[in-house]
This record gives C-alpha cells, sequence and structure tokens, in this order.
C-alpha cells in the first residue's frame, strides 16, 4: 500500500495547488490513499465544509486538522456529518466529530488518527500518548494493521518521543503544525516511519504561508498585525511512505517536495 501524507494546506494557494493537482500526483506517483493535513485552509486558520468537500472530491481519503480546527464556526455542525474529516482526538470527549477513522481499500483496512501534542499549545488537552495507546489497541484488536498518525505539535522532541512510543505499533507516525519540512525521516526499528513534520502546501515565498513583510515588522516593533496569507508559487510537501499489507510495517519512506508555478486567486479570507 503506497500513501501519500500532505503538511499543513495554507489559504486558498495551498489548497488550489492541492485540488489542482492531486491527480496528477496520484498517477504519477502510482499513489492508492491520500491524507491532507487542512488545518489552516481557509485563509490561514481552519477548514470550512465546503473547502472539506472539495478536497475530498479532488481525491483526497482523510483530512486532519489541529488546533486552528474551529477557527471557522461552521465547521462545528458539520463535523458529525462527514467521519473522513478528523479533529485531535485528545480534545474534549463532547468536542464535535472523531479523532480516528478506518477506511475500507482494496489492499485491507487503513486506519488515521489525528492527535496534538500539549507543549507549547494553547487548548486544553488530554494526555495524547495515554490517548493514543487506547485508540491504537483498539484498532489493531479490529485486525487494523495498516495504520497512519498525524501528530500536530509544536516541540519536536514531544514528536520524536511519540514517535518512539509508537514504534511497532502503528505504520506512519508523521509531525504537523511547524509548516517546515524537516530531513529525518527513517524507519523505526519496530516497523515504523517517521517524519517530524510533513511541511506544509503553501506559498513558498513567505514566512510559514504569510506574507512576509506582516511578519517582520511584527518581529521588528513587537505590535499587533494581520498576516494576510502569501501568494505566488506554492510548494507542496509532504511524504510518500509504502507499507507492507499483512504487517502493516513500513518498507520504505520518502519525502514529497514539488513547486507549483500557478496563479493565486485573491485570499478573501485573509487574517
Amino acid at each position: 500500500m503506497r500513501i501519500l501524507f500532505l503538511g499543513d494546506i495554507v489559504g486558498s494557494p495551498g489548497r488550489s495547488a492541492v485540488i489542482g493537482n492531486l491527480a496528477r500526483i496520484k498517477e504519477e506517483n502510482k499513489i492508492e490513499f491520500i491524507i491532507v493535513n487542512g488545518e489552516n485552509a481557509a485563509g490561514g486558520r481552519g477548514i470550512t465544509p465546503k473547502i472539506s468537500i472539495d478536497l475530498l472530491r479532488a481525491g483526497a481519503a482523510v483530512i486532519t486538522t489541529g488546533d486552528h480546527v474551529w477557527d471557522q464556526r461552521e465547521i462545528q455542525e458539520y463535523f458529525p456529518t462527514e467521519p473522513r474529516l478528523l479533529r485531535p482526538i485528545n480534545f474534549e470527549k463532547d468536542a464535535p466529530g472523531s479523532g480516528s477513522v478506518v477506511l475500507e481499500t482494496a489492499k485491507g483496512k487503513v486506519a488515521v488518527v489525528n492527535a496534538m501534542g500539549r507543549t507549547f499549545m494553547n487548548p486544553p488537552l488530554e494526555n495524547p500518548f495515554t490517548m493514543l495507546d487506547t485508540e491504537i489497541a483498539r484498532l489493531r484488536e479490529e485486525g487494523v494493521r495498516m495504520i497512519v498518525v498525524d501528530f500536530h505539535a509544536e516541540a519536536t522532541s514531544e514528536k520524536i518521543a511519540m514517535g518512539r512510543s509508537l514504534d511497532g505499533k502503528v505504520s506512519l507516525v508523521v509531525g504537523t503544525h511547524t509548516h517546515v519540512q524537516t530531513a529525518d525521516e527513517s524507519i523505526f526499528p519496530g516497523g515504523t516511519a517517521y517524519l517530524t513534520d510533513a511541511g506544509m502546501c503553501g506559498p513558498d515565498e513567505s514566512v510559514l504561508g504569510r506574507e512576509f513583510p506582516s511578519v517582520v515588522w511584527r518581529f521588528k516593533t513587537g505590535l499587533p498585525t494581520r498576516f494576510p496569507v502569501a501568494k505566488g508559487p506554492v510548494r507542496l510537501c509532504g511524504v510518500i511512505v509504502d507499507l507492507d499489507e499483512e504487517s502493516g510495517k513500513a518498507k520504505s519512506i520518502v519525502r514529497f517536495s514539488e513547486l507549483i508555478k500557478c496563479d493565486n486567486p485573491d485570499e478573501s479570507e485573509s487574517l
């Protein structure tokens, strides 16, 4: 089973590039299952029902999120209607939606689990380590062997610790949130593929997808300002993993990075 995971989609430039190129990328790379993080797809903060539908129609099998998941209020009512859209599993139990999903494929069941770190993150969260242990044990008892975890976290140490904690229990642990693709892809001794951060799908000439003059001004002055989503060429970043369908163990992991030269629409939802 070959899986493509794409990192945080940023604003209309990022989502337009993903939607417009996903079918081609799937065909060229012989991808069989696609996961995207839609955390910043709506103007750089959150996701809307329409964007979710567009990404699923474009070929995404599952959409994960993170700390900005509730920033677009209309998404709360949509969550119960779409199990393929995930929010971090360690939010309060009464939060709308689910933190995991299992999908049937021609090569067996694939589970995707979304969790969020607690170090340097704002929302009050349950312990992701203990919650993931419980959820993954449940999935494995149900016979699911191919399990992908999107760990949306700030601290590199917390991400690596999560990867080591889950080694041998899941197929892939991939980090999101920091928007910069790391170069530490590896397969741990237990057969779990790992990458600290998948990077982002957003404007290449930017600061984490935002117009850099505004961000530079903020750092220089310390004064509040708006951070519009940048324009220009978009870099799509992520990771491709090959899994053994019987054991769920990773056979290979390769970083994915492609620069898309496209005309960006106006980012009407800029912050």
